[in-house]
């Protein structure tokens, strides 16, 4: 696992870096072509770009971003909690692993087998067909968007214990796998902002789901 911490405080060129490792799960060194251990993958932390010294993520850099969550600020026990804790470094000394890195490539091996059916399939299509005919949207969904919220589905279905995707398993997916994706006419460049949300949350509400 690659922790990028505040990401966007990085120059677009280190940001680049990161491009080969995070598509095809490998990195090149002086004409050599090194294949990345299994399981690998990027969690990035970014701050807003109303702060000082931020970049804007390279589109393609995005798209390479299964989903964009955010935290928020704690709810107020669990910040008390916080404050009366022990100091943060001793705490990360205790932490304990809670998965060996084989179970975590099966759990990804069980989620590539979970049943999406084809109305699904044509439920995630139409999504990003909808986000790319948005007359507010400068750029849609990308067919790496589209097999990112086919496979979010997926992964979700795992965790709720089952062997196959609900048109929810879906829905509960596109405002993190999709807002950071789409540019908006009013803003130029890709990510997750209160207005590209609004927008896609039009677009899952104008789009039918399966029965």
């Amino acid at each position: 696992i690659v922790l990028a911490d505040e990401i966007n405080r990085t120059t677009p060129r280190t940001q680049s870096s990161l491009l080969e490792a995070m598509a095809e799960a490998t990195v090149s060194i002086e004409n050599e072509q090194y294949q990345l251990p299994q399981p690998f993958m990027v969690i990035a932390t970014q701050n807003p770009y109303e702060f000082e010294g931020t970049y804007f993520l390279p589109e393609n850099q995005l798209d390479r971003f299964l989903m964009r969550i955010s935290l928020g600020y704690p709810a107020p026990n669990d910040e008390s909690r916080i404050i009366l804790q022990q100091p943060a470094r001793t705490t990360l000394r205790d932490l304990k692993p809670v998965m060996h890195a084989d179970e975590v490539v099966a759990l990804q091996k069980r989620t590539d087998d979970v049943r999406l059916d084809q109305a699904l399939v044509e439920y995630v299509i139409a999504l990003a067909s909808a986000t790319r005919e948005n007359d507010d949207l400068q750029v849609g969904i990308s067919p790496r968007g589209a097999l990112a919220l086919a496979q979010a589905a997926r992964a979700t279905a795992v965790l709720r214990g089952r062997e196959f995707c609900i048109p929810e398993d879906v829905v509960s997916n596109v405002l993190p796998v999709c807002a950071h994706r789409v540019i908006s006419k009013t803003y130029m460049h890709a990510g997750d902002t209160a207005t590209t949300r609004r927008i896609v949350q039009q677009v899952l509400e104008t789009v039918p789901s399966p029965a």
